[in-house]
C-alpha cells in the first residue's frame, strides 16, 4: 500500500488546472490596499482573513457560532478558529461583503473560497 502511494505522480493536467483555480490580486478594505486570493477550487469553501489585517484595521470581530480547529502547515501547529469578522472589500468597481473566519496566516490578507 505504501509503495503504491509513493509511486503516485501528479498529472501535468492536474497541475495546470490547479493554477487556473487560484486568482491573486489587490483589493481595498477600509481605504487600505490589501492582498486577496480567490480560490475557486471545488475543495475550498471557507473565507478567511488574517489576524494581522483585523488588528491593523481595527475591525470588530464576533464569536464564531461553530468554532473548529485548523491544522496549518507551518510552525503554528493546530489553531483554534473561534472569531469571525464581516469584511467589505473592493476589487476594481466590484464591491462585496463577506463573513470571514479570523486565522493567523501570512500568505495573504483575505482568502476567499467558492461561495
Amino acid at each position: 500500500m505504501i509503495r503504491r502511494l509513493l509511486s503516485v505522480q501528479t498529472k501535468e493536467d492536474d497541475v495546470e488546472q490547479q493554477r487556473e483555480n487560484i486568482f491573486h490580486t489587490k483589493c481595498v478594505i477600509n481605504d487600505k490596499v490589501c492582498s486577496i486570493i480567490i480560490d475557486s477550487c471545488s475543495c475550498s469553501c471557507t473565507n478567511v482573513t488574517s489576524v494581522t489585517l483585523v488588528r491593523k484595521l481595527g475591525l470588530n470581530t464576533i464569536k464564531h457560532e461553530r468554532p473548529y480547529q485548523l491544522q496549518w502547515l507551518n510552525e503554528c501547529g493546530v489553531v483554534k478558529v473561534n472569531r469571525q469578522v464581516m469584511i467589505s472589500f473592493l476589487v476594481g468597481k466590484y464591491k462585496n461583503e463577506v463573513l470571514c473566519d479570523v486565522v493567523p496566516m501570512h500568505a495573504t490578507h483575505l482568502l476567499l473560497g467558492r461561495p
